[in-house]
């Protein structure tokens, strides 16, 4: 019989008579605490070979033992653990609970629930919502709804606004975002109690209605009532946190922070440095917009200067002062001077801005039911209930069927009983749902069970035909505001290499028109359109162009002589052209190949 080859983390370190004995072998003393319970052991029956890891970096997992059909954790194990006098640890260590990494688990035969278990499972699962991650087990009833939704829920809930730390307003984090009003959700989950989601939450509990509006709400985007947004529903504040340190450069120069004077190099105006006081600092509570400066700085020259007059270098300073980013503005929330880890002053500023939901802005259920703003309506022109309740929120129907997010429409109808009854329903995953219970509720409350009402046009006062389907969920507002990344431009610089617009909002840069734009344009036929954007409004520029040689020719603006440096002829023609071209020949150049421009009359 061959035996079985036996390798640690992976290192092949002899043989063994059976393999599948010593796996058993193995487990059985790390169970009973001979072994480490950090060890892990796999078996491999159709290779003949044991695995046995003791490494870092594995994901580990903890299961319950099964031993002859019966899991080993008693009765007595639970209350134990819920009076204190024992742990997860002293559990570990009496074998009734352990830990298996990916590897081990080829050889485990795990129950999901109790009622599942057989005599050939080897372990039960602690609780069946442990298979989730910690961000995905605060969506309340996963289950529910298709996995590519879950994956989504778990992405935006990362992103979402609220308070992320308790002493924000003590800190100078680079972007923050503070929720004026945060709710705890009125569906959580076992973890999301465990995490502390109640006390640090990210969203607001909002009266929902699923129903078409005027084609407002069309491809996911939703419709908010104008009162809910005054009354604060996804406020949010904006920090930003601007810094400058004083430098210092070879030869004893360094940065100063000092209100710039009119005679320096790169002076912004007077009006750029209105709200700065003697020291060169931006004063708290000014109101600023995009350009202001809230550091002056000078900087001393990038190169040496020139001897002056009297054989003395004469010190010409530029200036180097910290904007306001364009487009931005805000309130100077605050200013915190104070020495750099290189012992250099070091200057931050904070710059608040309130963010209040507008068209454009984003919003999610904790469903993967992202959408944004398409409409916010007056209160008087949103429908209403017999009650007179108006939604907060409007989401369009045809965002349910095809997404499969029935976990959305539990959560409404749960929240909804939980708004009339108080009694909260726990949505954890693979948890009973406590459906029967929240149709009851209703019942009991006036309601439909199904959770569908008769609402009334707000512009009309007529009744609406069709049944909406209206209660309560818990959205949170995202941090892509539209107000941070709207962008426009005329007008702006340029790249020094290439002449054509700078990239990017930051840089108050030009919208791309590519490839894809061209081709529509070539297919619309519309070439002085196509001129226009590709040239005109790039990189024009026009060049002298050799009729002889076909190189590019100079002007010589003091002899007053165009001519070219190849061949001497002064037969030269300007020629409009794309500066990115003109670079693509001298780049030619520079690889021995020598380019020729082929002159033609215009026909």
């Amino acid at each position: 019989m061959e035996k079985a080859s036996v390798y640690i983390n992976g290192k092949l370190v002899g043989y063994h008579q059976n393999g599948r004995e010593l796996s058993e072998s193995i487990r059985q003393k790390r169970r009973s605490g001979e072994l480490p319970s950090e060890l892990n052991v796999a078996y491999y029956p159709d290779v003949d070979e044991v695995y046995i890891n003791v490494d870092s970096g594995r994901a580990r997992r903890p299961l319950i033992v099964v031993k002859d059909g019966k899991p080993l954790l008693t009765k007595k194990h639970e209350e134990d653990l819920k009076k204190g006098k024992i742990s997860l640890d002293g559990l570990v260590k009496e074998g009734v609970i352990e830990y298996l990494d990916a590897e081990e688990e080829e050889n485990a035969y795990i129950a999901v629930t109790y009622k599942d278990i057989t005599p050939e499972h080897t372990h039960v699962e602690v609780h069946p919502a442990l298979i989730l991650g910690v961000v995905t087990a605060v969506a309340p009833y996963p289950e529910h709804n298709s996995s590519p939704r879950v994956t989504m829920a778990s992405a935006m809930l990362k992103q979402a606004l609220g308070v992320y730390q308790s002493n924000f307003n003590v800190r100078m984090d680079t972007q923050a975002h503070v929720m004026h009003y945060p709710q705890r959700p009125l569906a959580l989950t076992k973890q999301a109690r465990l995490i502390g989601i109640p006390r640090r939450p990210a969203g607001q509990n909002l009266v929902v209605a699923i129903m078409p509006f005027h084609g407002y709400n069309m491809e996911d985007a939703l419709i908010l009532n104008k009162a809910s947004i005054e009354r604060g529903v996804g406020r949010t504040t904006f920090y930003r946190t601007y810094s400058a340190e004083e430098r210092r450069y070879p030869g004893g120069q360094k940065d100063r922070f000092e209100l710039p004077k009119p005679e320096i190099q790169g002076y912004r105006g007077e009006e750029a440095y209105r709200f700065l006081g003697e020291d060169g600092i931006v004063n708290p509570e000014a109101e600023v917009h995009g350009g202001d400066v809230l550091i002056g700085k000078t900087s001393p020259p990038r190169f040496l200067e020139e001897v002056g007059e009297l054989s003395m270098i004469e010190e010409k300073r530029r200036e180097n002062s910290i904007i306001l980013r364009h487009g931005e503005e805000g309130v100077v929330d605050s200013v915190m001077v104070t020495e750099a880890p290189t012992g250099n002053k070091l200057v931050k500023v904070r710059v608040r801005s309130q963010k209040i939901p507008e068209i454009g802005d984003k919003f999610a259920s904790r469903h993967g039911q992202k959408g944004v703003i398409g409409l916010i309506v007056p209160q008087h022109d949103m429908p209403f209930t017999a009650d007179g309740i108006s939604p907060d929120l409007i989401m369009n129907p045809h965002a349910v069927p095809s997404r499969m997010t029935v976990g959305h429409i539990l959560e409404i109808l749960g929240c909804k009983a939980t708004s009339l009854g108080g009694k909260e329903y726990d949505p954890t995953a693979f948890e009973e749902t406590g459906y029967e219970d929240m149709k009851e509720v209703l019942r009991q409350h006036g309601f439909a069970p199904n959770g569908k009402e008769v609402l009334y046009n707000g512009k009309t006062g007529e009744r609406i035909e069709a049944e909406i389907f209206i209660g309560v969920t818990y959205y949170q507002r995202l941090k892509h505001l539209v107000s941070n990344k709207m962008h426009a431009r005329s007008r702006g610089p340029v790249q020094i290499l290439t002449r054509q617009p700078t990239e990017g909002r930051a840089r108050e840069g030009g919208l791309r028109f590519g490839e894809m734009e061209r081709d529509t344009l070539i297919g619309h036929g519309a070439s002085m359109l196509l001129l226009e954007r590709l040239l005109k409004e790039s990189d024009l520029v026009t060049e002298l162009v050799c009729e002889k040689c076909g190189s590019i020719a100079i002007e010589d603006k003091i002899r007053k002589k165009k001519y070219c440096p190849l061949c001497g002829s002064t037969d030269v023609q300007p020629v409009e052209m794309s500066y990115a071209f003109k670079l693509l020949l001298n780049e030619l150049k520079a690889l021995d190949i020598r380019p020729k421009l082929v002159l033609e009359d215009k026909a």
